[in-house]
């Protein structure tokens, strides 16, 4: 049985190197390329990937169709470029590989923050559905917060060595995602005829903080833990806040 990595990237210099050297064991690694304005992909290159530049943004689950359909192996695993994988868990997504049956796989995911690892927050556990067997799976179609879509009657299971995860090595980092992701979200939601409120969004933002730092014990994990639930919060504010302004664009533009 032979794996596949697939990995799609946008000005992932930073990271991109370190992504492919943790899973050196695979049998192929391919990166779609997003049209990159740094050297991402003279680096993925360099470190042995298969790159392929689509440079138009059709959203994360189309674009990871694509990279998907390029992989040739048995097995599949998702990453993206801010992600590693340990030894621990290659060992594991090895012996699955050899000997497990064909199951589709959850691999509980540890992110940083600001060089701390997140343990509470509703961060932990982060399971997130990232090796399948070639053609039993594809991705939704949404623009963000897009999923893994499996066929009728495949089973999943969970491994038990995380994916470590460094999304945000600074507070800027966040939120320039918080922004790209709250944008993609409000836009997709509107398109589907959604709406909201002022009120909504303000309810939403004051939920997610108490959920993350009380119910998810979020206070465990320190001031970091007190800065994620916060931006949480304003994650929640701001995506609504997003989808109220498209809204009342739209309501404006009508005729009267």
């Amino acid at each position: 049985m032979s794996l596949s990595v697939i990995i799609i990237a946008h000005n992932e210099s930073f990271n991109i190197v370190e992504c492919l050297a943790s899973v050196a064991f695979a049998d192929e690694c391919i990166v779609l390329d997003g049209g990159s304005s740094d050297d991402t992909v003279e680096l993925a290159r360099a470190a042995g990937a298969r790159v392929v530049v689509a440079s138009d943004w059709p959203g994360f689950g189309v674009q990871k169709n694509r990279v998907l359909a390029l992989a040739t192996c048995d097995w599949v695993l998702s990453l993206d470029a801010d992600e590693r994988v340990s030894s621990v868990l290659a060992q594991q997504i090895q012996a699955v590989i050899r000997n497990g049956p064909l199951y589709a796989y959850e691999v509980p995911r540890l992110t940083q923050f600001c060089g701390q690892w997140i343990r509470h927050c509703g961060w932990t556990p982060d399971r997130v559905l990232r090796l399948f067997y070639r053609g039993s799976a594809r991705f939704s179609n949404d623009l963000v917060h897009e999923r893994v879509v499996l066929n009728p009657g495949v089973a999943v299971k969970r491994l038990t060595e995380p994916l470590l995860h460094d999304s945000y090595p600074t507070p800027s980092h966040y939120w320039r995602k918080l922004e790209s992701y709250s944008q993609a979200w409000a836009r997709q939601r509107h398109e589907q005829g959604q709406t909201t409120t002022m009120l909504r969004a303000g309810l939403s933002g004051l939920v997610a903080f108490v959920r993350s730092y009380f119910f998810r014990r979020g206070f465990l994990d320190g001031a970091m833990g007190f800065a994620v639930c916060t931006m949480q919060a304003q994650a929640a504010f701001g995506k609504y806040f997003a989808l109220y302004c498209l809204n009342q664009k739209h309501n404006e533009s009508k005729p009267n």
